[in-house]
């Protein structure tokens, strides 16, 4: 049998006895206010932590699962890892990537005498969520025991909500890629309750023993339960990528998957169009990008469908199973006898959360614009949806938008620069756009000084390069190079005469047919003036040059 070791935990007696959280506190209702402090019920907190620095390929299309007289029905349960400074009922705090064990406490530890203390943050979060979700907030709300043994869960039961959650029955707007048919799709959210994160387990390669880390353990989450409304893959990794946005748009969590901190566990079944029973569902785990959830998915359906056809629907059991990305599949990794029994019942430790509409207006006029307004506000710009869906994907991206369009800059000609030149650098260098040196005040300023004549567009994207990397101004680099643009007529037919003289060859085969030698003059001229000439007045004058001399 394997055996379980708990890693690098050192502690005193004298710590567990002297911990806040050691000491007995009578459960009463809680009520929060508008006035609530960071904690409900204070204990010594630490520093706070410094800040966490497509979903597509774009030349991938998902394949058609292929139905054939079947529909898929898929909902999906996200856990959303929030982003406080401390645990959700010690002072802890947690650092993703920190030594196992050393960000622990006997509450954590689930040792015998402690008591939880609410974090009021993760109250404020589910809040902000659940109103953003156009979700009814319970007023009065409570936490369950969900009763069950697993080694990275030291109580032996989870703190989390059962019966009374405290938001439900909601929905999100969701505009579909256009390369994958574009349109618009509402789902349903069930429920948004609180809970607390398990620890970790952490298996050796040979097999034969497994490594507790409790860093995790009491780290706040807020699980997302969706209606079963999405039908396809596409749909549900459009509406987990939109959860991600918002909680990101809100700052209550940083929404990497990668880390954890967004977690989607699927559940597919299919049945007959026109059919209102549900089939059998599997939940399918272990995707860690939305890319993979949609193929999870899409060949989770085939293999129903196939099953089906083949007259092995029994085949079909009630299970979960994990997306191999290497093979593309999903395997099974436990079969399900029945349903759960968790045993739940009221936490006796922690009071009813109770909520004034005071507290919940004052959070919901703190809600910022969210990724479905930021989108209708694009598109009634006049931007192509592509255009919207590109700038609204990323908060930061659409604040510098936002900001450089507040300075005077044309939408369409900003939205174009922010996803071409630095979007294309972020890219390469993989950076966010808080990482560059460019302002939003200089690309507007950029982009006017091009509007206006002063320089060329291909001189734009020199200066471009210039203000993300060393950052400064458009009119100090304009200056520093000499990169005004030549508007002299006069100026500008002294250099397309020059060109023309000193290619008498290329002269004579325009002359005998060979129009598309004026590009060639028009380069030379431009190499000439170091980029300098204004495009439309050297053509207008090359044009009537080589014309004339015909």
């Amino acid at each position: 049998m394997a055996s379980l070791r708990f890693l690098g935990f050192r502690a005193t007696p004298s710590s567990f006895l002297h911990h806040p959280s050691l000491t007995a506190i009578r459960a009463s209702p809680l009520l929060l206010f508008a006035s609530s402090s960071d904690r409900i019920l204070t204990v010594q907190s630490p520093p706070a932590m410094p800040k966490e620095k497509s979903i597509y390929p774009s030349n991938k299309k998902v394949a058609d699962p292929g139905l054939h007289g079947f529909e898929a029905v898929i909902g999906i349960e996200t856990h959303v890892q929030l982003s406080t400074i401390t645990k959700a009922f010690c002072s802890c705090p947690y650092s993703y990537g920190a030594q196992p064990n050393t960000t622990i406490c006997p509450v954590c530890m689930g040792l015998p005498g402690t008591l939880p203390v609410l974090n009021s943050k993760v109250v404020e979060f589910a809040v902000r969520l659940g109103l953003a979700l156009n979700c009814s907030i319970s007023m009065s709300s409570k936490f369950d025991r969900k009763q069950y043994f697993y080694p990275d869960l030291p109580k032996g039961y989870q703190i989390s909500q059962f019966d009374v959650p405290i938001a439900s029955r909601g929905f999100v707007d969701v505009d579909l890629p256009v390369e994958f048919g574009g349109g618009h799709r509402r789902f349903g959210i069930t429920r948004v309750h609180m809970e607390e994160d398990a620890g970790k387990l952490m298996h050796s390669d040979s097999g034969s023993c497994s490594q507790v880390d409790l860093n995790r353990a009491g780290v706040p989450l807020l699980e997302i339960v969706s209606e079963p409304d999405m039908r396809t893959g596409i749909e549900a990794a459009e509406y987990a990528a939109e959860i991600q946005r918002m909680v990101r748009y809100l700052s209550v969590s940083n929404g990497n998957m990668q880390e954890g901190s967004l977690r989607c566990d699927v559940n597919v079944s299919i049945r007959p169009v026109g059919q209102v029973e549900f089939g059998t569902k599997v939940e399918i785990k272990n995707m860690n990008s939305f890319s993979a959830m949609s193929r999870a998915i899409d060949f989770e359906i085939s293999r129903q469908v196939l099953l089906h056809s083949q007259g092995q629907s029994d085949q079909i059991v009630q299970e979960t199973r994990l997306w191999e990305e290497g093979a593309q599949k999903t395997v099974t990794m436990r079969k399900k006898e029945g349903l759960a029994d968790y045993r739940y019942f009221p936490e006796p430790d922690l009071p009813e959360v109770v909520l004034s509409e005071e507290y919940i207006d004052q959070i919901r006029k703190s809600l910022p614009e969210l990724p479905e307004a930021k989108r209708r506000r694009y598109e009634n710009m006049g931007l192509s949806m592509q255009d919207v869906l590109f700038l609204a994907n990323d908060n930061y991206v659409a604040d510098f938008f936002d900001d450089t369009i507040k300075k005077g800059a044309d939408a369409k000609l900003a939205a174009n620069w922010i996803m071409g030149d630095i979007a294309a650098y972020l890219k390469n260098e993989r950076l966010s756009i808080n990482d560059i040196k460019l302002s939003p005040q200089e690309l507007a300023e950029l982009i006017a000084s091009i509007k206006n004549g002063t320089i060329s567009g291909k001189i734009g994207k020199e200066i471009l390069v210039e203000l993300i990397t060393k950052g400064g101004t458009v009119k100090a680099v304009i200056e520093e190079k000499d990169l005004i643009q030549i508007v002299d007529p006069a100026a500008i037919e002294a250099l397309v005469d020059k060109v023309i003289t000193a290619n008498p060859k290329q002269l004579q085969q325009y002359h005998g047919g060979k129009t598309k030698l004026q590009g060639f003059f028009a380069g030379q001229v431009m190499k000439e003036s170091k980029g300098k000439a204004n495009p439309m007045l050297l053509n207008k004058i090359l044009i009537e040059k080589l014309n004339a001399e015909n």
